[in-house]
């Protein structure tokens, strides 16, 4: 007997809050609160039914802030490239990211540097294709120009106080 009454208890409890829970409901639509609303209140005090209009006073979004503090300082341009820097394999593709990579954007020009020079070659042959491509991932007209840079060689200055000459002439011969 005890235990009937011991498993009759949570069902009773869980039917009580479904009930309270309906009533709730009810009374909030017969208010024309809807679900993700908020009622703001009115000047005397009292609230507008199913209102969702923002008041001045409300916190800003941060989106919306950022979205404007960047319009502002211009740098949107600067941000959209270098989410594309931060991408470059997958917006370029693994096999040109595995022998160039982007070195500077500024000013409208982005300075792409190679492994060899075959691969700067290569990369100047595809320059229309991606440039379509950064304007397809950045917006038309970000990148106006790009570069493209074989490997850096080696400096053969050596010291504060180096001599303009010929060169190291015939090093790699």
């Amino acid at each position: 007997m005890s235990g009937e009454g011991e498993d009759a208890a949570p069902d009773d409890g869980v039917e009580a809050a479904a009930a309270a829970l309906g009533r709730a409901r009810r009374a909030a639509e017969e208010r024309g609160i809807r679900p993700g609303t908020r009622p703001r209140p009115r000047r005397g005090g009292a609230s507008l039914p199913g209102a969702t209009s923002r008041d001045a006073r409300d916190p800003e979004l941060v989106a919306s802030t950022l979205g404007r503090v960047l319009a502002e300082r211009g740098w949107t341009a600067s941000l959209s490239v270098g989410s594309v820097v931060g991408r470059w394999r997958e917006v370029v593709g693994d096999q040109i990211a595995d022998h160039c990579a982007p070195e500077t954007f500024d000013g409208g020009r982005l300075v792409v540097r190679t492994t060899s020079t075959a691969w700067a070659t290569q990369l100047k042959l595809l320059l229309p294709q991606l440039e379509r491509r950064l304007a397809a991932e950045v917006g038309e007209g970000v990148v106006e120009e790009i570069t493209v840079l074989g490997p850096g060689g080696p400096s053969w200055r050596r010291g504060p106080r180096s001599v303009p000459g010929r060169g190291p002439r015939d090093t790699y011969g």
